[in-house]
């Protein structure tokens, strides 16, 4: 048995998984034990969507049951939920590595979960894994508790007055803005293929899965009307020229993506990636940019640009599609730092200039 085989047979051990023989060949998956089935037009066979659902139903029948008020009953009630339900794929899937991380601790129960026992999690997480890992482990579990207060499994969110852990000072901005130059000298080096989806990333700001995904029936002749993955929040863009003139530049493909790769399939977020890293390599090299430069960046970019021209939290959040106005707080912070810094400089070239002191030559 090749090791594929044998992985894939393990990850759905339990599982009776088959296509039919007669048309219309329709995907069939069922929870062996139970008989409970999956719909497999909502959850692709062998998808993420299909593997978080596997792994749900397979949570919802295990022999050894959570104990009664403990941190793994509270997970175990909160994956079965709706909430947990109707986040994207991509999202349940991040949750689910901070649970799998704290299942050493699931039995502790609930009422041992103290602000200074949180902080050591935190603690903990960021010496393992580091402190970008360590807030996020904070940020699920708060979640968590402010889910369980609602449906009376805690009294109180214990994680609300523990601070985030700090971020190393000699780490280097991630995500940072791009400037003018580098998305220019970028998009001269395009291939066409990958023009329309980093066009939608660099002037609209949709992160990279949501323009790779983006159905070809979201987008009019006058717009883009879409939602995003992660949050929901519905989105709107009226096209304009460089968005527009880059999908024109299309090549024919018959995917249901508006965007293709070379090969006129749907791009895959690691292709793209791939295909993107790459080309970045190439242009770093010839110092043709500088490093640093990440697609989640382009968002960054323009929620940056869009705080530099006034534009205020709610109408930042509008355009890309956050569901708080906090990210759009943070653009324009980073706004008003860089309108601060420049008018400055300016004042400081005009003060020096003023105190120059004339240069007598020899012989004068």
């Amino acid at each position: 048995m090749s090791r594929i085989r044998e992985k894939r047979e393990n990850k759905y051990k339990g599982w009776q998984i088959f296509r039919d023989k007669k048309p219309p060949f329709e995907w069939r998956a069922y929870h062996r034990k139970s008989r409970e089935k999956i719909d497999c037009v909502k959850f692709e066979p062998y998808t993420l969507a299909f593997d978080m659902e596997v792994h749900r139903i397979n949570e919802l029948h295990k022999v050894k049951e959570a104990k009664p008020g403990t941190l793994g009953m509270l997970i175990k009630k909160y994956r079965a939920s709706p909430r947990f339900q109707k986040r994207a794929a991509r999202t349940r899937s991040d949750y689910q590595k901070v649970f799998d991380w704290l299942q050493p601790i699931e039995d502790t129960a609930l009422d041992k979960f103290t602000r200074g026992f949180v902080a050591k999690i935190r603690d903990r997480a960021e010496q393992k894994k580091g402190f970008r890992f360590a807030n996020y482990v904070r940020s699920v579990l708060s979640l968590l508790f402010s889910w369980g207060m609602e449906y009376e499994y805690v009294r109180e969110n214990p994680v609300e007055h523990v601070s985030l852990a700090e971020r190393p000072k000699d780490l280097p901005d991630a995500n940072r803005p791009w400037t003018d130059a580098e998305r220019d000298t970028v998009l001269a080096a395009l291939p066409v293929h990958m023009l329309p989806p980093m066009s939608l990333m660099m002037f609209y700001g949709l992160d990279p899965q949501d323009a790779l995904a983006l159905p070809k029936t979201a987008v009019t002749a006058t717009g883009i009307d879409t939602r995003r993955l992660k949050t929901g929040q519905p989105v709107y863009l009226p096209l304009f020229a460089p968005v527009a003139d880059a999908l024109s530049q299309t090549p024919p493909h018959n995917a249901i993506t508006l965007c293709a790769n070379s090969r006129g399939k749907p791009w895959t977020y690691n292709g793209f990636s791939t295909n993107w890293a790459k080309l970045k390599g190439a242009l770093e090299e010839q110092g043709a940019i500088q490093p640093g430069l990440t697609l989640k960046g382009l968002r960054h970019t323009v929620g940056t640009i869009l705080a530099e021209m006034g534009k205020d939290n709610g109408t930042i959040a509008l355009v890309l599609g956050h569901a708080t106005e906090a990210m759009a707080k943070h653009y324009s912070r980073r706004a008003d730092r860089s309108k601060q810094a420049s008018a400055a400089v300016v004042d400081l070239g005009a003060e020096m200039n003023k105190r120059k002191t004339k240069v007598v030559k020899s012989g004068e």
